[in-house]
């Protein structure tokens, strides 16, 4: 069995987001592994221990710094890695990355589950798992708060966490599921396995290699461009109410009618 698990390297949050002149996420500066994708990486590890003859493959889709990425996907247990990188696909909007995934998934060949965290960590759209999945003709299986796999492989059933109820979905494989933070609790790799990852093999390939034409992404082929960029207003300050005064309990309850909650 052959699974893929998609990491995106994206600017370091504790720094904070910067946007260029032209409304685009600055990415100029540190970046990291985006940690919603450390848990479909754990769960391609759990599968990997669970089922016969797993082989589990990083891609990722960057400048030459996504190597970062890859690399911390081999040391959580990625046995393999598949850089995707050209000048040409800088500034490409949701479709267009998902087309570059597609054909990359097609050039590795025969994967039968393709794994993706629920949303990046820096656009947070997310769009490109269920566009990957309909460019592929696979079903796409989103919002797993659980997943398993039949033995042999046949089909994939997650839990899915709705408002009112939990949802359970199966679908046959070869499918795509997107994986959020629910669903386990990503294990830190150990000093042996820091090690063993640098001599896993990463191929770089870029769009030449893949087929893909240079005016289908980029900035220029875009179908989404943003107008304009405005951070969020400051919290204001929330009302205060001394527990010891004479009518606390009072002016909390009038607080709670002024919201409508009671």
């Amino acid at each position: 069995m052959k699974i893929v698990v998609l990491v995106k390297y994206v600017p370091d949050i504790e720094i904070g987001y910067e946007f260029t002149g032209q409304n685009t996420l600055d990415r100029s500066g540190a970046g990291l592994l985006s940690q919603l994708d450390e848990h479909p990486l754990e769960e391609a590890r759990q599968l990997a221990e669970a089922l016969d003859d797993v082989e589990v493959i990083a891609l990722t889709l960057g400048p030459d710094d996504a190597d970062e990425a890859v690399r911390r996907a081999l040391q959580m247990g990625a046995d393999a890695a598949f850089h995707v990188s050209d000048p040409a696909v800088a500034g490409s909007d949701a479709g267009a990355t998902a087309l570059v995934l597609a054909k990359a998934i097609t050039h590795i060949g025969d994967v039968d589950l393709i794994l993706t965290g629920a949303e990046s960590a820096d656009s947070g759209t997310r769009l490109v798992p269920v566009k990957l999945a309909a460019l592929l003709g696979i079903p796409a299986l989103t919002g797993a708060s659980s997943l398993a796999v039949q033995p042999g492989g046949g089909a994939v059933t997650i839990e899915r966490d709705e408002d009112a109820a939990t949802l359970t979905l199966s679908a046959p494989l070869p499918a795509l599921v997107s994986v959020t933070d629910k669903a386990n609790e990503p294990a830190y790799p150990s000093a042996k396995a820091v090690m063993l990852a640098r001599r896993k093999p990463v191929d770089e390939l870029d769009l030449a290699d893949l087929g893909v034409d240079a005016s289908l992404v980029g900035a220029g082929a875009a179908r989404v461009a943003v107008g304009s960029v405005t951070p969020n207003p400051p919290r204001a300050g929330g009302r205060k109410i001394p527990a010891d005064g004479p009518d606390a309990i009072g002016q909390f309850i009038g607080l709670l009618r002024e919201a409508g909650l009671v």
